[in-house]
């Protein structure tokens, strides 16, 4: 019984591996996305923040990463379907699309609340 489970915990991160990698080769968006968690990582370290904003950074870039991934699923099953355009088709892209936008405001909002307070910080002192 362990040793299924096992096998079926690195089944599934071998395929967790080949969907990030696809994501990567294949969508621009999310490729942007990996370089802009590197950015937060730095920025996390370099700068003299609290922890939880370190956290903030980071996490409110792996949850637009999440929606992306969502998002690029949906547009491959709905292309796959078929590339005539049907209304329902139209209404799942367009609210996957509206899902990434909402993150990527999440992201505006943290970062620049985070950002403008160092800031603040540093011009204070």
């Amino acid at each position: 019984m362990i040793k299924q489970s096992l096998i079926r915990i690195y089944k599934a991160f071998g395929y967790s591996k080949q969907g990030l990698k696809s994501a990567y080769q294949n969508e621009r968006a999310f490729k942007e996305e990996v370089w802009l968690l590197v950015i937060a990582i730095i920025l996390g370290v370099v700068l003299n923040i609290t922890v939880i904003e370190k956290f903030a950074l980071v996490a409110v870039v792996l949850l637009m990463m999440i929606v992306e991934l969502l998002n690029s699923a949906i547009e491959a099953v709905v292309d796959r379907i078929g590339p005539e355009h049907h209304e329902l088709s139209g209404r799942a892209k367009d609210m996957g699309s509206a899902a990434v936008l909402l993150a990527g405001a999440l992201v505006c909002c943290v970062w620049g609340y985070i950002i403008i307070g160092y800031i603040c910080t540093l011009l204070s002192n």
